[in-house]
């Protein structure tokens, strides 16, 4: 893989740099800046990138806030987050676009190094690698909804793919059905598990959070 690290701390940042070439795949740039992140992004569209929330110049959000406008202009980069923090509103964002592999994991939660570039590996290839607290946090600021055993198995399959980080174009193909036919079975998804059509929440978001933390 050609992958991307993006971390303002120099040796966490090229102790990363070295685990993941010593497990053989290469580093195609390092950023320790949102700007930098950004630029390097754009310029070198890598396989997937590691990408630290907070990071100069204004240590607040620069590195999601990056790793966002990166996707929305090459639409399924994949990005992995790796924070000390979980930032709500900029998680929400990420998970919602369904473009593509995406992560957010806390640092203290990477034990080891085959998590590390297992999480790397999903992201990828299109998959969502989330860690448990980072969705905790999410749930907590949302309704619950009803329960995924009222999905039919189809809507479950759906949702399923959805979850992966799949469009819902992506998820017509995997499936071999039309987007019209996949636009009907998330709407009747988002009924059943009664996640409302209003502006103060993303459905998509929270029905991809409801999957994700069912036992």
């Amino acid at each position: 893989m050609r992958i991307l690290v993006a971390e303002d701390l120099y040796l966490l940042r090229e102790g990363m740099v070295h685990l993941i070439e010593a497990c053989g795949h290469e580093v195609v740039a390092t950023a320790a800046t949102g700007p930098e992140t950004l630029d390097a992004l754009l310029a070198h569209r890598p396989d997937v990138s590691v990408v630290d929330v907070r990071m100069p110049p204004t240590q607040s959000d620069e590195g999601l806030r990056a790793a966002l406008a990166a996707r929305r202009a090459l639409p399924g980069l994949p990005i992995l987050i790796l924070s000390q923090h979980v930032e709500q509103l900029y998680a929400r964002e990420l998970l919602a676009d369904g473009s593509g592999g995406v992560g957010y994991l806390l640092k203290e939660s990477v034990f080891d190094a085959d998590q590390f570039i297992g999480s790397l590996e999903r992201v990828a290839a299109g998959g969502t690698a989330m860690d448990p607290a980072v969705i905790a946090k999410l749930l907590s600021a949302s309704p619950p909804e009803r329960g995924l055993s009222q999905l039919t198995e189809r809507e479950y399959q759906v949702l399923g793919l959805m979850a992966e980080g799949l469009s819902n174009q992506a998820i017509g193909r995997r499936l071999f059905l039309s987007d019209s036919a996949i636009s009907k079975y998330t709407t009747s998804m988002f009924g059943r598990l009664g996640i409302a059509d209003d502006d103060d929440t993303n459905r998509r978001v929270r029905a991809v959070l409801t999957y994700l933390n069912q036992p």
